[in-house]
């Protein structure tokens, strides 16, 4: 859940009419919270086998939006629903003629997206392109997919972690050179400098670099069977940047019922939490409030090379 709201625009929230907001519910929306996304639907499943009652409907609402208050979550949407029987999936039900608003396809494909401001742009580099040709001999390109506002031609550059600065001479989309590149836009950027630029490095605007630390605190899902080591040598992967990581301190974990703050705790299967973390190198990174795309990564242990958590940088420790 995890990894997929993380690149979605929407979130949909399932809910069993029989049941009401449970543990799992608290659990998807407070990811969601934590991930910045505010826009959600609540699909209230099973109306069927509540006699598709208006009070039920109203009920789990009404328990929802207090949920969704305490968490910060805005843009709240509801839909009533019986994936069994059908009602309100393609076509407006005609056993809840109570309920006035659209089906869920309906709402999918006519939903406006809240566009949220870009952030300044960034550009983690996936590959260097050498082409080995004599035609090509002095290319020198560098892969990657643009976050944030867009890149120009022009644009004053910084490279990390060498802090090298140059300028983008070019870009290149399938052969073809553009002006400018927007947010999204898998492109080749070339620089007018000569730099020395491998696969995980980051080029990024002179105007509004990025943050370039080495201790941070960060919010955790974590996703193993075992439970956080603090004595263990842990990796972190941002794009195609691999680092090595302490985790020196759980600050404190959530309670998901609740979402208070929990302390002296371990973290454990399906907790999120807060820690504080020591890279063997500086990392390059945004704070999640101004730039969510590039403040987040993955924990790989290498023991395993499992991926046991997802991390959102929240502050410089």
């Amino acid at each position: 859940m995890v990894t997929g709201a993380s690149n979605s625009d929407l979130i949909i929230i399932l809910v069993d009419a029989r049941k009401g907001v449970i543990e799992q519910t608290k659990r998807h929306s407070f990811i969601a919270k934590l991930l910045a996304m505010k826009q959600v639907l609540v699909c209230i499943n099973k109306m069927d086998m509540v006699d598709y009652k208006a009070s039920v409907f109203e009920q789990i609402k009404t328990d929802y939006l207090s949920l969704a208050t305490n968490l910060g979550l805005q843009d709240i949407d509801f839909i009533p629903v019986s994936a069994l029987k059908g009602d309100n999936i393609v076509h407006k039900s005609e056993r809840m003629l109570w309920y006035t608003g659209e089906s869920l396809l309906d709402y999918l494909e006519n939903v406006e997206i809240h566009e949220q401001e870009k952030a300044t742009w960034r550009f983690p580099v996936q590959w260097v392109v050498r082409p080995q040709t004599d035609d090509l001999h002095d290319y020198r390109g560098y892969a990657g997919r643009v976050l944030g506002e867009g890149l120009t031609v022009g644009d004053q550059v910084i490279v990390y972690p060498a802090e090298t600065y140059s300028t983008i001479q070019s870009i290149e989309l399938n052969g073809q050179e553009l002006q400018r590149a927007e947010s999204g836009q898998s492109v080749i950027i070339h620089l007018s400098d000569d730099v020395d630029i491998s696969r995980g490095d980051t080029i990024a605007s002179v105007e509004n670099p990025p943050k370039f630390e080495r201790n941070i605190q960060a919010n955790l899902c974590w996703f193993d069977n075992k439970p956080l080591d603090t004595d263990q040598i842990y990796l972190v992967q941002s794009h195609s940047k691999l680092s090595k990581i302490k985790i020196v301190d759980v600050l404190y974990k959530f309670d998901i019922n609740t979402q208070e703050k929990v302390y002296n705790e371990s973290i454990k299967l399906n907790d999120i939490g807060r820690i504080a973390v020591k890279s063997a190198e500086n990392l390059v990174f945004d704070l999640q409030e101004e730039n969510a795309e590039n403040s987040q990564a993955i924990v790989i242990d290498p023991r395993t090379n499992l991926t046991v958590g997802a991390l959102m940088i929240q502050a410089i420790d």
